[in-house]
């Protein structure tokens, strides 16, 4: 027998032509409690202004969905080859606007693709080792606190009182400053606390200050 009959035997018998109902509902249950255990580290660890559910949602389908899939075209040389000639022609064009979330999906099609291999223990594991270190990353200061901007208009003449009590804030950031008409318009972002609140109150307090705006936004999206 020659190398290359060798070879095909070997390949060939990967795939074992049937896909058992055992197998499917094995696969799909792992694939369910870790896309569920993905779901509760996603819940802990957001920090975004609206918590989307469809999103949500997609992640649990993209686990099940994606053991689905393998346990497809393992069972059949040919449902694969066709599979991936399907899937090399889809274009997925929705905007992921938190990179984090984009992790989370690569995440919810792993343990989809370890599912459906049968590798159902290294898929429990590596999820709670993954769902661990990603929790203690985000608990002992590599997280992010929710970001406020806030935009205040005031005339002129109250400039010099508005610029003293901003220079009492401990720590923002600058996004921009314009006059218009003696109209003064003056935005930066903080991290909203008791003290900061307590500021930007005492400065909207101030004679000449038109209005004061606080807007919750995540990166560069506003809401």
């Amino acid at each position: 027998m020659s190398f290359v009959d060798v070879f095909k035997r070997s390949f060939i018998e990967q795939f074992t032509g049937t896909i058992s109902v055992q197998s499917i509902i094995l696969s799909l249950g792992t694939a369910f409690i870790i896309s569920v255990f993905i779901l509760f580290v996603y819940k802990k660890t957001y920090t975004g202004v609206v918590y989307s559910k469809s999103f949500s949602l997609s992640i649990l389908l993209l686990a099940l969905v994606t053991t689905l899939i393998i346990q497809t075209i393992s069972s059949n040389i040919t449902l694969s080859l066709g599979m991936v000639g399907a899937l090399s022609i889809v274009r997925f064009r929705t905007a992921v606007k938190e990179p984090v979330d984009t992790g989370f999906m690569f995440w919810a099609i792993t343990a989809g693709i370890m599912a459906g291999a049968n590798l159902y223990i290294a898929a429990i594991v590596g999820s709670l080792i993954v769902g661990l270190l990603y929790f203690i990353c985000y608990s002992f200061g590599l997280r992010m606190g929710n970001k406020y901007l806030v935009i205040i208009k005031y005339k002129d003449s109250a400039a010099d009182k508005v610029e003293k009590e901003l220079s009492n804030l401990v720590k923002y950031k600058v996004k921009s400053r314009s006059i218009s008409n003696g109209i003064i318009e003056y935005s930066f972002e903080i991290e909203l606390s008791d003290e900061s609140q307590k500021l930007i109150d005492k400065i909207s307090s101030i004679s000449g200050v038109e209005n004061t705006n606080i807007v919750s936004y995540q990166n560069d999206f506003g809401v």
